[in-house]
C-alpha cells in the first residue's frame, strides 16, 4: 500500500513538473503573440495616421494650385457680376479648407484625423514654408475684400506659387521618409519576436515533449502487454461461453418450434398421445383426453381418415414428412392441416414422432373459390363470345339482305327497264329509235356504274393487288364521286408497305365504315382520310366536319340490328380480331375524328409462325 502511495505520488510530481513547464511555454508562446499583435496593431494605427497626413499634405500642393487658377479666372475682364460673386464664393472656400488643411499638419485637428506633428526636421520645413503661405493667404484675403484694383495681389499670388509647391514637395517626401523608417523599425521587431518563439519551441521540444514521448512510449509498451494478457484470458473465457452457447442453441431451437408451431403435438411410437397444445385441442374441439388415447383419434372422428393417420403416424421413418391433410372434428367442422411428420429417435432406439400442423382450411376454401370464380369467367367468355358469333353472323345476314337490295333496288331495275326499251324498239320508228337507243345509252352506262359501286364495295381488286394505300385511295375517290361529297386521301407514308392480308382487310372495311357512317349520319361535307407508319405502327385516321354525337352511347352495346350502332360494334370487332386499337374521339357540333392504330410486329410474328 506504501508502495502504491509512493509510486501515485512520483506520477503526480512528474505530471506536475511537466505541466508546469508546458504551461510556461505556451504562456510564452503567448506571451509573444500578444506583445506581436500589440505592436502590429499600433503600426497599423501609425500608418493610418501616416498614410492621411501624406494624402493631405500632398492635396495642398492640389488646393494651392486651385486658389492660383479661381483667382486667375477672377481678374479677366468683362467678368460679370454674378459670375464675379460665384468665384469669389469657390475661392474663399477653398482658402478655408487651404487653411485648416495645413494648420492640422503642424497642430493636428481631429475633425479631419490629422494627428498633431511632433518630428522637428518637418516642423522646421514648415517654418520655411510659412513665408510664402503667409503671403499667399494675405494675397487672396486682398483679392476677396476687392480692395485690388492694380493687380498686385495676383502678382504676389504666382510668385510664391513656386516655392510654396517645391516645399511642400520636400514635406511629402519628408512624411514618406518617417512612414518607411517605422515600418523597417517593426519588421526588426518582428525578427526578434520570431527568433524568440523559435527558441521557445525548441526548448519545449527538448525538455517537455521529448520526456513525454518517451514516457508515452513506456506507458503503451505495458499496455500491449497487458492487451496481450487480456487477449489470452479473453480466448479461454471465449471457450467457456462457446459450451454455453451450443446449449443454448440447441434449448432456443426447442423453443422456436415450440413458439411459431402453436398446432403441435408428441406421440409414442405406437401413436399414443404424450403431450398436445391447448391451441390444437382447441382447433380440435377437444377439451379432455383419456390416458393412452392415440393421435388419430383425437385428430379426426372420420373412421377412414383414421385409419390412414394410425399408419404413417407408427409407421417408422428416417426423414420428415409433409402433406395436407382433410379432418372432421368432433363438432362436425372439416379442416385442412398442413401436417409435418418429424420422427424423434430416443437413446432406446425406439421412435417418437411430433406433429407441427398449420391450419390451412382458409387457403384451401380460397384455392376452391378461385376455382369457381375461373370457371364461371369462362363460362361468362363463352357466353360472351357466343353472343358476339350471334351477332356478327346477323350482321352478316344484313349485309347480304343490303346487297341483294342494292341488287334487286337498282341494276336489277335497270336491266327491266333495258329489258323493256329493247322489246318496245320499233324499227320503223327511226325518230323514237334514236331516242329509246340514246336512253338505252345512259341506262346502260349507270348500269355498269352500279355494277361498279357493287363490285367495289364488296372487294376492291386494288387491296389484294396493291395493298392498303392504294385501296383507301380508290375508295375515297370513289365514294367522292358518287355522293359528291369533299372526301381527301392523305398518305403521309414515305413508302408503300404490304402486311397480313387479314389485317390490309380488317383494317380497309373499319376505315370504309367510318367514312360511310360520316357520310350516312354525320352529314358531313369534308372527310379526310390520312394513313401514316413507323417501324412498328400503322396509323389510319378519319376525321369529319359533321353534327358529332355523344360517345358515351357507345358504352352501351346494341341487343340487335334495330337499335342500331352495330356499324361500331363489327368495327371494334374486326380491329380486336387483328390485334389493333379502335379510337372514337367526337362531341356534338365539333366533329368525329376515328384513329386505327395497327401493330405491324403482329404481321411479322405471324410470318414467323408461317414459317
Amino acid at each position: 500500500m506504501k508502495r502504491s502511495n509512493q509510486q501515485q505520488t512520483l506520477e503526480t510530481s512528474t505530471f506536475l513538473r511537466i505541466r508546469k513547464w508546458y504551461v510556461l511555454a505556451l504562456s510564452a508562446i503567448a506571451l509573444t503573440i500578444i506583445i506581436a499583435q500589440i505592436l502590429i496593431q499600433q503600426h497599423l494605427n501609425s500608418q493610418l495616421d501616416d498614410s492621411r497626413v501624406i494624402n493631405v499634405a500632398g492635396r495642398q500642393r492640389a488646393y494651392s494650385q486651385k486658389l492660383v487658377k479661381e483667382a486667375l479666372l477672377l481678374n479677366q475682364e468683362n467678368l460679370q457680376e454674378n459670375q464675379r460673386q460665384e468665384l469669389l464664393k469657390e475661392l474663399n472656400s477653398t482658402l478655408y479648407i487651404w487653411k485648416t488643411s495645413h494648420e492640422g499638419l503642424q497642430m493636428g485637428n481631429d475633425s479631419i484625423g490629422l494627428p498633431k506633428e511632433d518630428n522637428i526636421s518637418v516642423l522646421e520645413h514648415f517654418d520655411e514654408l510659412s513665408i510664402h503661405y503667409n503671403s499667399m493667404v494675405n494675397a487672396i484675403k486682398t483679392m476677396l475684400s476687392q480692395k485690388d484694383t492694380s493687380g498686385k495681389a495676383l502678382d504676389v499670388l504666382l510668385a510664391n506659387e513656386g516655392p510654396f509647391l517645391e516645399k511642400m514637395d520636400t514635406i511629402v517626401n519628408e512624411f514618406d521618409a518617417i512612414s518607411k523608417e517605422r515600418l523597417q523599425k517593426l519588421k526588426a521587431k518582428e525578427y526578434l519576436l520570431l527568433c524568440f518563439s523559435l527558441l521557445i519551441l525548441v526548448l519545449e521540444v527538448l525538455f517537455i515533449f521529448r520526456p513525454l514521448s518517451v514516457q508515452i512510449k513506456e506507458t503503451i509498451r505495458n499496455l500491449v502487454k497487458s492487451q496481450l494478457q487480456s487477449e489470452q484470458d479473453a480466448e479461454e473465457i471465449k471457450k467457456i461461453f462457446e459450451e454455453k452457447e451450443r446449449s443454448l442453441q440447441e434449448l432456443k431451437e426447442l423453443n422456436f418450434v415450440i413458439d411459431h408451431a402453436a398446432l403441435f403435438a408428441s406421440g409414442r411410437s405406437d401413436g399414443t398421445v404424450v403431450f398436445i397444445s391447448k391451441k390444437f385441442l382447441t382447433l380440435l374441439d377437444e377439451s379432455n383426453i383419456p390416458p393412452n388415447t392415440h393421435l388419430s383419434e383425437i385428430l379426426t372422428t372420420d373412421e377412414g381418415q383414421r385409419q390412414y393417420l394410425g399408419e404413417i403416424l407408427t409407421k417408422p421413418r428416417k426423414s420428415i414428412r409433409t402433406e395436407e391433410i382433410e379432418i372432421k372434428t368432433k363438432a362436425g367442422n372439416k379442416l385442412w392441416l398442413d401436417m409435418s411428420i418429424v420422427p424423434m429417435h430416443q437413446t432406446s432406439l425406439k421412435q417418437s414422432v411430433l406433429l407441427l400442423c398449420s391450419d390451412i382450411t382458409e387457403r384451401k376454401n380460397n384455392q376452391e373459390k378461385v376455382e369457381q370464380l375461373t370457371l364461371q369467367n369462362y363460362e361468362d367468355r363463352m357466353h360472351q363470345k357466343q353472343l358476339q358469333a350471334s351477332l356478327i353472323v346477323e350482321g352478316q345476314e344484313e349485309e347480304r339482305k343490303r346487297i341483294a337490295k342494292d341488287i334487286h333496288d337498282g341494276i336489277g331495275q335497270m336491266l327491266t327497264a333495258l329489258r323493256f326499251n329493247i322489246e318496245s324498239i320499233n324499227l320503223d320508228q327511226k325518230e323514237r329509235t334514236k331516242e329509246k337507243i340514246a336512253y338505252l345509252k345512259e341506262l346502260t352506262s349507270d348500269l355498269i356504274k352500279g355494277v361498279r359501286t357493287a363490285t367495289f364495295n364488296l372487294t376492291p381488286p386494288e387491296l389484294g393487288d396493291h395493298g392498303i394505300f392504294p385501296a383507301l385511295q380508290k375508295m375515297t375517290s370513289e365514294l367522292g364521286k358518287l355522293t359528291g361529297k369533299n372526301i381527301l386521301f392523305e398518305n403521309k407514308a414515305e413508302q408503300n408497305i404490304r402486311f397480313d392480308s387479314l389485317a390490309e382487310t380488317n383494317i380497309y372495311r373499319v376505315t370504309q365504315e367510318a367514312v360511310n357512317n360520316a357520310i350516312k349520319y354525320a352529314d358531313a361535307n369534308y372527310i379526310l382520310v390520312s394513313i401514316n407508319h413507323t417501324d412498328n405502327l400503322l396509323s389510319v385516321v378519319i376525321d369529319d366536319d359533321g353534327k358529332g354525337f355523344d360517345p358515351t352511347i357507345l358504352e352501351r352495346p346494341p341487343k340487335n340490328n334495330s337499335e342500331g350502332g352495330m356499324g361500331v360494334f363489327f368495327m371494334r370487332e374486326r380491329i380486336s380480331y387483328i390485334n389493333g386499337r379502335l379510337f372514337i374521339n367526337s362531341s356534338p357540333g365539333d366533329g368525329t375524328r376515328v384513329t386505327i392504330n395497327y401493330n405491324l410486329n403482329e404481321t411479322k410474328k405471324q410470318k414467323k409462325r408461317d414459317v
